[in-house]
């Protein structure tokens, strides 16, 4: 077989595994957006790992969920769950909170309240926590390392301060525009292999990266579950 198609295929089968992960975080984010538009929901701030992100009881795949033995804030420990590689990765740099470092809830009927973080550990997958129905802590839990389901990373906080929410925090969503970003990102960086790739064989790749980049701008417009996807493709992450 001609070692130049042997080549284009190969490429070829890798945009369209790229643009698979790509459309999961697409629809992540789109799906987010548009669930997220009408609904008041709380958010976990913590700037200095970039955390902004609104808080669920469904599902990991909306993106930081709530433990279901999880209580409110000042009404006991607080124990929050986030995926650290894709489904946004919203925990992605939670290794880089340290002891001191604030974390902030805005939990609408409460208000801001304010975590002081005092430990970070890592512990096995099976680690059964200790959460108290009396308690002021909090508890952001995610995979370590990054793309193994291995152990735990777990940053505590204790409770410091409460005080009115900010309802601008509550309704923003500072990343509205990131499945259109990943979007067109996809559609550059393919345009520009394929512009780069040999003439006789070109048109293949320009057409597989313009499909797939259609169908990415479509799932801006109409979003799906993002699981929808990754439930399809486990098998190329070696079923993490």
């Amino acid at each position: 077989m001609n070692r130049s198609i042997i080549s284009t295929a190969i490429v070829i089968i890798c945009i369209i595994i790229i643009g698979l992960y790509a459309a999961g975080e697409v629809n992540y984010f789109s799906h987010k957006t548009v669930t997220e538009k009408n609904i008041t929901s709380p958010v976990v701030i913590i700037d200095k790992a970039g955390i902004n992100e609104k808080i669920n009881n469904e599902s990991l795949s909306l993106g930081v969920m709530t433990d279901e033995k999880s209580n409110t804030p000042t009404k006991g420990d607080v124990v929050l769950f986030g995926h650290r590689t894709l489904q946004g990765s919203p925990f992605l740099r939670l290794n880089e909170v340290k002891n001191g470092d604030v974390i902030t809830l805005e939990w609408p009927g409460i208000g801001e309240v304010n975590y002081t973080v005092t430990d970070q550990k890592i512990v096995p997958a099976t680690y059964k926590l200790n959460i108290n129905e009396s308690g002021n802590h909090i508890m952001l839990i995610t995979c370590d390392p990054i793309g193994s389901t291995e152990n735990r990373l777990i940053i505590e906080g204790e409770q410091s301060g409460v005080s009115g929410i900010n309802e601008k925090i509550i309704h923003d969503n500072p990343k509205a525009s990131y499945s259109w970003i990943i979007a067109a990102v996809f559609l550059i960086i393919g345009l520009i292999i394929s512009f780069v790739y040999p003439k006789d064989t070109r048109p293949y790749i320009l057409a597989t990266v313009l499909i797939i980049s259609a169908i990415l701008f479509y799932f801006c417009f109409n979003p799906i579950s993002s699981q929808v996807i990754y439930d399809k493709i486990i098998f190329l992450n070696g079923g993490i």
